[in-house]
């Protein structure tokens, strides 16, 4: 396989983001996006204002509108599109793929209840062995800056060991990983969990009480893990135990800033607008509300997040519910 051309859908602050990390790596880079104003903008301007502004994008990044076109030109596609569009967006692709397509996205799919690395070999003409997930501790605009960055690399060894090797830059180094499952699971729950954290952040419970959010978030982790058949050692690497701390703790998390204004008394409306740009982990939450439903599976972090986002429920009530549960011996 020959890697000259890279192609990322989604022009947001993530994708946006990784085609600047790689384009030092590719003699082209071409972002798909809806957005016209944002495609005209990186064309024209070599900056996405409206997601990562004041950062200079390299001259070789080339942004469109056309999907086709974008996903035809790359020898390696990303997918840096929401979760929850992801299915709807590669049904436009009516032709086989035989290229490594990525998945940099994080979630479960609410309505089948599927990761992403199943959507995509649902809804693409590909072999199992093409599909890859990139995720990892990585805030977008620390990316898009060149700050070091380490992340983790799931799939079949053969093809990521040729992908690791021609991606992986002297600021963005990828470790290869077998356990597809487990690297996505930690991906998609450590928002939720870090909505949590930046809830008792924003009720002023102190360092306490977010190590012990983070710490039982991260059994809730493997927990789905193993539910969905991934390991649990996976999510003690950088794309469980890495990304949480990460996501629960950075000023730039999105989860987190939505939690904290939760805590600090905004309602669910006012706290997604002031953030402003797609909180994954709200998302997500409702897909992990069904596990609980239906695999009647505790994850008591996540079921009190999913009540104060879609039953009303106060942070300080759901502190009192998790602080009052039936005293148990610690799992791990």
């Amino acid at each position: 396989m020959e890697f000259k051309y890279l192609s990322i859908l989604g022009s947001g602050s993530w994708g946006t983001a990784l085609a600047q990390a790689f384009s030092k790596r590719f003699k082209n880079v071409y972002l798909w996006g809806r957005d016209q104003e944002i495609i005209d903008c990186i064309n024209k301007n070599r900056e996405n204002k409206k997601y990562l502004s004041g950062i200079k994008l390299a001259e070789n990044i080339d942004a469109s509108t056309d999907i086709y076109e974008v996903f035809d030109r790359g020898d390696i596609v990303i997918i840096a599109v929401p979760t929850q569009n992801i299915r709807d967006v590669l049904r436009k692709i009516n032709f086989p793929v035989r290229k490594p397509v990525i998945s940099a996205s994080k979630g479960i799919e609410i309505e089948s209840l599927k990761l992403i690395s199943d959507v995509i070999y649902e809804t693409l003409d590909i072999e199992k062995e093409l599909i890859f997930v990139l995720s990892g501790p990585s805030f977008a605009k620390e990316v898009a800056l060149g700050l070091p960055t380490a992340v983790t690399l799931a799939g079949n060894s053969e093809t990521g060991e040729k992908l690791q090797n021609h991606m992986n830059t002297n600021t963005f180094r990828l470790y290869l990983n077998d356990d597809i499952t487990g690297v996505q699971i930690g991906g998609a729950v450590k928002n939720v969990i870090a909505i949590a954290t930046g809830a008792s952040d924003g009720l002023g419970l102190g360092n306490n009480a977010r190590a012990g959010l983070i710490t039982r978030g991260l059994f809730e982790m493997t927990r789905i893990a193993k539910l969905f058949g991934g390991k649990p050692q996976t999510l003690y690497g950088l794309s469980g135990m890495g990304d949480l701390v990460l996501t629960a703790t950075g000023e730039l998390s999105r989860n987190r800033t939505f939690g904290f204004l939760l805590g600090k008394g905004l309602s669910v409306e006012k706290a997604l607008e002031e953030v402003g740009q797609v909180v994954e982990g709200a998302k997500t939450v409702k897909a992990i509300h069904r596990l609980i439903k239906e695999k009647n599976i505790e994850l008591p972090i996540s079921e009190v997040v999913y009540r104060v986002i879609y039953e009303k429920l106060s942070p300080k009530e759901a502190v009192g519910i998790l602080m009052n549960r039936q005293p148990k011996r610690e799992e791990l």
